[in-house]
């Protein structure tokens, strides 16, 4: 469980600078494998290097990050707040690091790895949300090697998603960053809170306020932040009650209506099939037919008037 530094007694936040993740080679040569830098994601970002054996100083990061180790087995010594830990690392295993933390990294084989970075934004969000906390900081606890299965598969599925991106991609990214973010919390984490805060609800206006919002926004890229502002509430919040209600995960729900507005579209005949496509927020035709053809069973030519 996350440890909550009483408020009386908080630890006095000194202000650094913070590098992005994205000049993280800077300080640590690599060759990149992939990248979800051109994706469109909100509040987490994931990039895969392959390394040599390096011995490195990473300044302080302004984003959480989660090394999940793919390829290659080596000796690891990282230094971390003035101690050095000594692990054995291979595929499988999981290094966290917390934001605004110097650290000093020491490998001496060939690694495959991918970094996952989750935004300050979207963990203190999160940490208010499941902790019903208003939150003034959050780190996470000097951890060099775990095997957990939550992560693991939170961050197979981001690669997976980065390699072949789909419908709804930054929402669905963003729902399984949230639920990576309630895992590091859980289990992995110090808070600086506050007092505690009401939970909001979905309510039957804030029902009918999300599927207009939803419906007039259709042919627009929908982030998961944006449906959870549009009824004032944190997107972990939102991510339970849209279950709640819905019985579906909100990018499930969008593609559904995407699909229900492209079978109208279709079956009317006023616009072209391409014109359809972008209406009803596919990316282009070819997109269009897969998803149909995938959950309907058809092609959008077979939904045309006769």
């Amino acid at each position: 469980m996350p440890t909550f530094w009483p408020s009386k007694i908080a630890p006095v936040l000194i202000m650094t600078t913070l590098i992005a993740s994205v000049d993280l080679p800077k300080w640590v040569p690599g060759k990149i494998l992939l990248s979800s830098d051109s994706l469109g994601w909100n509040n987490v970002s994931l990039r895969s290097y392959r390394y040599t054996g390096l011995d490195v100083e990473v300044p302080a990061m302004s984003d959480f990050m989660i090394v999940l180790y793919r390829q290659g087995v080596t000796p690891m010594q990282r230094r971390f707040d003035g101690a050095w830990s000594k692990e054995q690392c291979a595929p499988g295993d999981v290094s966290l690091l917390t934001r605004s933390q110097k650290s000093h990294w020491h490998w001496t084989a060939g690694i495959d790895v991918t970094h996952i970075y989750l935004t300050q934004t979207l963990m203190s969000k999160v940490a208010e949300s499941v902790m019903d906390r208003a939150i003034l900081d959050v780190r996470l606890r000097d951890i060099l090697r775990i095997q957990d299965p939550v992560i693991f598969q939170s961050v197979a599925d981001l690669v997976a998603e980065a390699e072949n991106p789909g419908l709804g991609g930054p929402l669905y990214v963003e729902a399984i960053a949230t639920k990576m973010a309630v895992r590091l919390l859980r289990q992995y984490s110090s808070v600086l809170s506050r007092e505690p805060r009401q939970q909001g609800r979905l309510t039957p206006a804030q029902f009918n306020r999300l599927t207009q919002y939803i419906e007039d926004h259709l042919a627009e890229p929908l982030s998961l932040e944006d449906l959870a502002n549009t009824v004032s509430l944190s997107t972990w919040h939102f991510l339970r009650r849209f279950r709640d209600k819905f019985g579906v995960a909100p990018h499930a729900y969008v593609i559904h209506r995407r699909v229900e507005r492209a079978k109208l579209l279709l079956r009317q005949g006023a616009f072209p099939i391409k014109e359809v496509a972008l209406q009803c927020g596919f990316s282009d035709q070819a997109h269009m037919t897969r998803t149909l053809r995938s959950r309907l069973g058809v092609t959008p030519s077979s939904l045309r008037p006769q």
